[in-house]
Protein backbone atom coordinates (compact mmCIF):
# COMPACT_ATOMS: atom_id res chain seq x y z
CA UNK A 1 0.00 0.00 0.00
CA UNK A 2 1.57 3.16 -1.06
CA UNK A 3 2.43 6.26 1.26
CA UNK A 4 -0.69 8.69 1.86
CA UNK A 5 0.75 12.50 0.09
CA UNK A 6 1.62 15.20 2.47
CA UNK A 7 -0.47 18.29 2.47
CA UNK A 8 1.15 19.86 -0.34
CA UNK A 9 0.64 16.85 -2.54
CA UNK A 10 4.34 16.58 -3.23
CA UNK A 11 5.54 13.29 -1.31
CA UNK A 12 4.29 10.73 0.93
CA UNK A 13 4.38 11.49 4.93
CA UNK A 14 6.52 9.18 6.63
CA UNK A 15 5.38 7.23 10.00
CA UNK A 16 5.28 8.41 12.64
CA UNK A 17 4.32 11.38 12.78
CA UNK A 18 6.81 14.61 13.30
CA UNK A 19 7.76 14.87 16.61
CA UNK A 20 6.13 18.39 19.21
CA UNK A 21 8.96 20.27 20.83
CA UNK A 22 5.67 21.61 23.04
CA UNK A 23 5.11 17.70 23.98
CA UNK A 24 8.44 17.41 25.75
CA UNK A 25 9.08 18.75 29.43
CA UNK A 26 12.70 17.19 30.24
CA UNK A 27 14.10 16.31 33.50
CA UNK A 28 17.90 17.38 33.72
CA UNK A 29 19.71 15.78 36.94
CA UNK A 30 22.20 17.88 38.58
CA UNK A 31 24.79 15.27 37.76
CA UNK A 32 24.47 15.46 33.57
CA UNK A 33 24.75 18.81 33.87
CA UNK A 34 28.34 18.95 35.12
CA UNK A 35 28.69 15.52 32.77
CA UNK A 36 27.91 17.75 29.78
CA UNK A 37 30.16 21.00 30.53
CA UNK A 38 31.93 20.62 27.12
CA UNK A 39 31.89 22.25 23.51
CA UNK A 40 28.67 21.37 22.16
CA UNK A 41 28.85 19.16 18.91
CA UNK A 42 29.44 21.78 16.46
CA UNK A 43 32.45 22.81 17.92
CA UNK A 44 33.75 18.91 18.74
CA UNK A 45 36.10 18.89 15.80
CA UNK A 46 37.41 22.55 15.84
CA UNK A 47 40.96 23.57 16.45
CA UNK A 48 43.20 27.15 16.18
CA UNK A 49 44.30 25.57 12.75
CA UNK A 50 40.58 25.23 11.39
CA UNK A 51 40.19 28.91 12.42
CA UNK A 52 40.22 30.75 9.37
CA UNK A 53 41.48 34.57 10.42
CA UNK A 54 40.02 37.61 8.11
CA UNK A 55 43.26 38.68 6.47
CA UNK A 56 42.00 42.60 6.80
CA UNK A 57 41.38 42.21 10.55
CA UNK A 58 44.93 41.83 12.47
CA UNK A 59 43.53 40.96 15.90
CA UNK A 60 42.11 37.66 14.74
CA UNK A 61 45.26 36.23 13.56
CA UNK A 62 46.73 37.89 17.01
CA UNK A 63 43.90 36.14 18.89
CA UNK A 64 45.34 32.97 18.15
CA UNK A 65 48.53 33.28 18.87
CA UNK A 66 47.66 34.56 22.60
CA UNK A 67 45.18 31.81 23.32
CA UNK A 68 47.50 29.26 21.74
CA UNK A 69 50.50 30.74 24.42
CA UNK A 70 47.82 30.79 27.00
CA UNK A 71 46.87 26.95 26.57
CA UNK A 72 50.89 26.35 25.87
CA UNK A 73 51.08 28.04 29.76
CA UNK A 74 48.37 25.16 31.45
CA UNK A 75 49.45 21.96 32.27
CA UNK A 76 47.82 18.87 33.51
CA UNK A 77 48.07 19.29 37.37
CA UNK A 78 44.82 19.60 39.47
CA UNK A 79 44.13 23.40 40.31
CA UNK A 80 45.43 24.26 43.74
CA UNK A 81 49.22 23.59 45.05
CA UNK A 82 51.86 23.59 42.36
CA UNK A 83 48.41 24.59 39.98
CA UNK A 84 48.94 28.09 40.58
CA UNK A 85 51.61 28.58 37.43
CA UNK A 86 52.09 30.69 34.55
CA UNK A 87 49.40 31.92 32.25
CA UNK A 88 50.97 33.83 29.49
CA UNK A 89 54.39 33.57 30.07
CA UNK A 90 57.22 31.28 29.24
CA UNK A 91 60.13 29.54 30.64
CA UNK A 92 59.87 27.91 33.78
CA UNK A 93 56.87 28.18 35.97
CA UNK A 94 56.90 30.19 38.87
CA UNK A 95 56.29 28.92 42.46
CA UNK A 96 53.65 31.91 43.47
CA UNK A 97 50.69 32.68 41.66
CA UNK A 98 51.08 35.67 38.92
CA UNK A 99 50.01 38.96 39.44
CA UNK A 100 47.36 40.37 37.52
CA UNK A 101 44.67 38.71 35.08
CA UNK A 102 43.82 34.95 35.94
CA UNK A 103 42.03 34.15 32.45
CA UNK A 104 41.55 35.85 29.05
CA UNK A 105 38.07 37.49 27.74
CA UNK A 106 37.48 37.53 23.80
CA UNK A 107 35.32 40.44 23.17
CA UNK A 108 34.03 41.13 19.65
CA UNK A 109 30.53 41.16 17.80
CA UNK A 110 28.83 37.90 16.84
CA UNK A 111 29.79 35.83 14.42
CA UNK A 112 33.73 36.90 14.51
CA UNK A 113 34.53 32.99 15.94
CA UNK A 114 35.02 33.57 19.36
CA UNK A 115 33.41 30.51 20.54
CA UNK A 116 35.76 28.57 17.74
CA UNK A 117 38.36 30.08 19.67
CA UNK A 118 36.95 29.51 23.29
CA UNK A 119 36.68 25.50 22.13
CA UNK A 120 40.27 25.75 20.66
CA UNK A 121 41.48 26.84 23.55
CA UNK A 122 39.47 23.96 25.64
CA UNK A 123 40.77 21.45 23.27
CA UNK A 124 44.07 22.28 23.54
CA UNK A 125 44.64 22.42 26.95
CA UNK A 126 46.63 19.74 28.11
CA UNK A 127 44.17 18.05 30.94
CA UNK A 128 42.04 15.88 31.04
CA UNK A 129 37.96 16.63 29.97
CA UNK A 130 37.01 15.96 33.85
CA UNK A 131 39.28 18.68 34.30
CA UNK A 132 38.26 21.36 32.12
CA UNK A 133 34.65 22.71 31.77
CA UNK A 134 32.80 24.73 29.27
CA UNK A 135 29.71 26.12 29.20
CA UNK A 136 27.09 29.65 28.38
CA UNK A 137 27.05 31.98 31.21
CA UNK A 138 23.52 30.74 31.52
CA UNK A 139 24.73 26.99 31.82
CA UNK A 140 26.89 28.58 34.69
CA UNK A 141 24.42 29.85 36.24
CA UNK A 142 22.39 27.10 35.82
CA UNK A 143 24.85 25.22 37.82
CA UNK A 144 24.86 27.01 40.72
CA UNK A 145 20.82 26.62 41.14
CA UNK A 146 21.02 22.96 40.53
CA UNK A 147 23.94 22.23 42.98
CA UNK A 148 24.12 25.13 45.22
CA UNK A 149 27.00 27.56 45.67
CA UNK A 150 28.80 25.67 47.89
CA UNK A 151 29.04 22.49 45.73
CA UNK A 152 29.50 24.21 42.25
CA UNK A 153 32.40 25.52 44.23
CA UNK A 154 33.98 22.42 45.41
CA UNK A 155 33.32 21.03 42.17
CA UNK A 156 35.31 23.13 39.88
CA UNK A 157 38.06 24.00 41.83
CA UNK A 158 39.30 20.97 40.76
CA UNK A 159 39.49 22.14 37.47
CA UNK A 160 42.28 23.26 34.97
CA UNK A 161 40.06 25.61 33.34
CA UNK A 162 37.00 26.73 32.93
CA UNK A 163 35.22 28.42 29.58
CA UNK A 164 32.58 31.02 30.02
CA UNK A 165 30.61 31.56 26.92
CA UNK A 166 28.43 34.33 26.38
CA UNK A 167 29.52 36.01 29.09
CA UNK A 168 26.77 38.74 29.72
CA UNK A 169 25.14 39.76 33.58
CA UNK A 170 21.71 40.36 33.46
CA UNK A 171 20.99 41.09 36.96
CA UNK A 172 22.59 42.20 40.12
CA UNK A 173 21.86 39.01 41.24
CA UNK A 174 24.28 37.60 38.58
CA UNK A 175 27.02 40.15 38.84
CA UNK A 176 27.60 39.42 42.79
CA UNK A 177 27.25 35.52 42.59
CA UNK A 178 29.24 35.31 39.60
CA UNK A 179 31.96 38.04 40.95
CA UNK A 180 32.04 35.63 44.40
CA UNK A 181 32.19 32.14 42.13
CA UNK A 182 35.05 32.91 39.90
CA UNK A 183 37.03 34.76 42.73
CA UNK A 184 37.17 31.62 45.08
CA UNK A 185 38.06 29.42 41.44
CA UNK A 186 40.84 31.88 40.88
CA UNK A 187 41.81 31.94 44.14
CA UNK A 188 41.98 27.92 44.03
CA UNK A 189 44.30 27.81 40.67
CA UNK A 190 41.87 27.73 37.87
CA UNK A 191 42.56 29.46 34.64
CA UNK A 192 39.42 31.43 33.22
CA UNK A 193 38.31 32.26 29.77
CA UNK A 194 35.56 34.03 28.75
CA UNK A 195 33.90 35.52 25.20
CA UNK A 196 31.23 38.27 25.16
CA UNK A 197 30.23 41.02 23.56
CA UNK A 198 30.73 43.41 26.07
CA UNK A 199 33.96 44.66 27.61
CA UNK A 200 34.57 43.14 30.98
CA UNK A 201 33.97 46.60 32.22
CA UNK A 202 30.94 47.61 30.65
CA UNK A 203 29.23 44.04 31.45
CA UNK A 204 25.36 45.10 32.75
CA UNK A 205 25.26 48.83 31.11
CA UNK A 206 21.47 49.23 29.44
CA UNK A 207 20.69 46.19 32.01
CA UNK A 208 20.53 47.47 35.43
CA UNK A 209 21.90 49.85 36.98
CA UNK A 210 25.51 49.07 36.63
CA UNK A 211 27.12 51.69 38.69
CA UNK A 212 25.32 50.57 41.92
CA UNK A 213 27.86 47.56 41.51
CA UNK A 214 30.69 48.82 40.17
CA UNK A 215 33.07 47.08 42.63
CA UNK A 216 31.53 43.59 42.28
CA UNK A 217 31.86 44.67 38.43
CA UNK A 218 35.48 45.92 38.74
CA UNK A 219 36.61 42.87 40.52
CA UNK A 220 35.08 40.65 37.42
CA UNK A 221 37.58 42.59 34.95
CA UNK A 222 40.28 42.01 37.03
CA UNK A 223 40.46 38.63 36.71
CA UNK A 224 40.93 38.94 32.67
CA UNK A 225 43.08 39.86 30.16
CA UNK A 226 40.53 41.64 27.87
CA UNK A 227 41.46 40.97 23.68
CA UNK A 228 39.15 42.35 21.11
CA UNK A 229 38.55 40.71 17.98
CA UNK A 230 37.37 42.69 14.98
CA UNK A 231 35.46 41.03 12.18
CA UNK A 232 32.19 40.86 10.34
CA UNK A 233 29.78 38.13 11.22
CA UNK A 234 31.32 35.08 8.96
CA UNK A 235 27.97 33.63 8.58
CA UNK A 236 27.71 36.28 6.18
CA UNK A 237 30.76 36.21 4.32
CA UNK A 238 30.06 34.84 0.99
CA UNK A 239 26.99 33.35 1.54
CA UNK A 240 23.77 34.00 0.23
CA UNK A 241 20.80 36.01 2.05
CA UNK A 242 18.67 33.81 4.60
CA UNK A 243 15.60 31.87 2.34
CA UNK A 244 12.47 33.20 2.92
CA UNK A 245 9.64 31.93 5.08
CA UNK A 246 8.01 29.04 3.63
CA UNK A 247 4.62 28.33 3.21
CA UNK A 248 2.54 26.83 5.93
CA UNK A 249 1.70 23.13 3.65
CA UNK A 250 5.32 23.31 2.90
CA UNK A 251 6.72 23.77 6.64
CA UNK A 252 4.26 20.60 7.80
CA UNK A 253 5.24 18.55 4.26
CA UNK A 254 9.01 18.81 5.41
CA UNK A 255 8.45 18.10 8.81
CA UNK A 256 6.48 15.03 8.12
CA UNK A 257 8.57 13.59 5.24
CA UNK A 258 12.16 14.34 7.96
CA UNK A 259 13.00 11.93 9.92
CA UNK A 260 13.56 13.01 13.53
CA UNK A 261 11.96 16.40 12.51
CA UNK A 262 10.05 18.28 14.80
CA UNK A 263 6.80 20.25 13.97
CA UNK A 264 5.06 22.97 16.45
CA UNK A 265 3.01 26.16 15.98
CA UNK A 266 5.31 28.81 17.04
CA UNK A 267 2.85 31.06 19.70
CA UNK A 268 2.26 27.92 21.50
CA UNK A 269 5.97 26.95 21.65
CA UNK A 270 6.82 30.36 23.06
CA UNK A 271 4.15 29.71 25.83
CA UNK A 272 5.96 25.55 26.28
CA UNK A 273 9.29 27.75 26.76
CA UNK A 274 8.34 29.17 29.90
CA UNK A 275 7.32 26.21 31.77
CA UNK A 276 10.43 24.66 30.64
CA UNK A 277 13.63 26.49 32.92
CA UNK A 278 16.46 27.16 30.12
CA UNK A 279 18.81 25.00 31.60
CA UNK A 280 16.58 21.84 30.01
CA UNK A 281 16.28 23.78 26.39
CA UNK A 282 19.30 21.50 25.10
CA UNK A 283 17.49 18.74 26.55
CA UNK A 284 14.32 19.35 24.78
CA UNK A 285 16.37 19.20 21.65
CA UNK A 286 17.26 16.06 22.27
CA UNK A 287 17.65 13.36 19.32
CA UNK A 288 15.47 16.27 17.09
CA UNK A 289 17.15 16.69 13.46
CA UNK A 290 15.62 19.36 12.53
CA UNK A 291 12.58 22.42 13.71
CA UNK A 292 9.68 23.01 11.24
CA UNK A 293 8.01 25.86 12.64
CA UNK A 294 4.80 27.63 11.50
CA UNK A 295 3.32 31.17 12.07
CA UNK A 296 6.50 32.57 13.05
CA UNK A 297 5.61 36.37 14.71
CA UNK A 298 7.06 38.57 16.56
CA UNK A 299 7.81 38.08 19.92
CA UNK A 300 5.24 39.49 22.07
CA UNK A 301 7.86 40.84 25.73
CA UNK A 302 11.30 40.79 26.87
CA UNK A 303 10.90 37.85 28.76
CA UNK A 304 9.69 35.82 25.71
CA UNK A 305 12.50 36.62 24.15
CA UNK A 306 15.26 36.35 26.01
CA UNK A 307 13.81 32.36 26.42
CA UNK A 308 14.01 32.56 22.43
CA UNK A 309 17.36 33.30 22.41
CA UNK A 310 18.70 30.46 24.91
CA UNK A 311 16.76 28.14 22.50
CA UNK A 312 18.54 29.52 19.26
CA UNK A 313 21.47 29.16 20.85
CA UNK A 314 21.17 25.33 21.62
CA UNK A 315 20.07 24.79 18.41
CA UNK A 316 22.98 26.37 16.82
CA UNK A 317 25.04 24.31 19.19
CA UNK A 318 23.65 21.01 18.35
CA UNK A 319 23.23 21.98 14.47
CA UNK A 320 20.01 21.67 14.27
CA UNK A 321 18.28 23.01 11.17
CA UNK A 322 15.31 25.08 11.59
CA UNK A 323 12.57 25.29 8.78
CA UNK A 324 9.61 28.25 9.69
CA UNK A 325 6.56 29.96 7.61
CA UNK A 326 5.09 33.28 8.95
CA UNK A 327 7.97 36.50 9.45
CA UNK A 328 11.19 36.25 8.78
CA UNK A 329 13.59 35.96 11.52
CA UNK A 330 15.01 39.36 11.21
CA UNK A 331 11.60 40.71 12.22
CA UNK A 332 11.13 38.17 15.24
CA UNK A 333 12.32 41.42 18.03
CA UNK A 334 10.94 44.97 17.57
CA UNK A 335 12.86 48.28 17.29
CA UNK A 336 12.78 48.44 20.75
CA UNK A 337 13.90 45.36 21.98
CA UNK A 338 17.06 45.78 18.92
CA UNK A 339 18.04 49.31 20.35
CA UNK A 340 17.72 48.20 24.39
CA UNK A 341 20.33 46.44 26.97
CA UNK A 342 19.61 43.18 25.51
CA UNK A 343 20.02 43.85 21.78
CA UNK A 344 23.19 41.88 21.40
CA UNK A 345 21.72 38.92 22.28
CA UNK A 346 19.43 39.49 19.89
CA UNK A 347 21.22 39.93 16.88
CA UNK A 348 22.91 36.63 17.81
CA UNK A 349 19.75 34.90 18.00
CA UNK A 350 18.98 36.66 14.86
CA UNK A 351 22.74 35.57 13.11
CA UNK A 352 22.46 31.94 14.36
CA UNK A 353 18.79 31.49 13.16
CA UNK A 354 19.52 33.10 9.89
CA UNK A 355 22.54 30.43 9.74
CA UNK A 356 20.07 27.31 10.56
CA UNK A 357 17.37 28.55 8.16
CA UNK A 358 20.18 28.28 5.88
CA UNK A 359 20.81 24.43 6.48
CA UNK A 360 16.98 23.93 6.38
CA UNK A 361 17.06 24.77 2.56
CA UNK A 362 18.39 21.35 1.55
CA UNK A 363 15.49 19.72 3.59
CA UNK A 364 13.20 21.43 0.79
CA UNK A 365 16.06 21.00 -2.27
CA UNK A 366 16.59 17.36 -1.54
CA UNK A 367 12.85 16.71 -2.32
Amino acid sequence: MSSPLAPSGTGPITDPAPLSLCAREPHVPADRLVAEMVPPPRFDSVRFSTYIPDPDQPSQIEAVGVLEGFAAGLDSGAAGGSGKRRLFGFGKAPKKAPAGPRGVYLDGGYGVGKTHLLASLWHATPAEPALKAFGTFVELTNLVGALGFQQTVQTLSGHRLLCIDEFELDDPGDTVLVSTLLGKLVDAGVALAATSNTLPGKLGEGRFAAADFLREIQGLSAHFRALRIDGEDYRHRGLPEAPPPYSDAQVTDVAHATEGASLDSFSPLLEHLARVHPSRYGALTDGIKAVCLTGVRPVPDQSTALRLVVLADRLYDREVPVLASGMPFDQLFSDEMLNGGYRKKYFRAISRLTALARDAARLTNSR
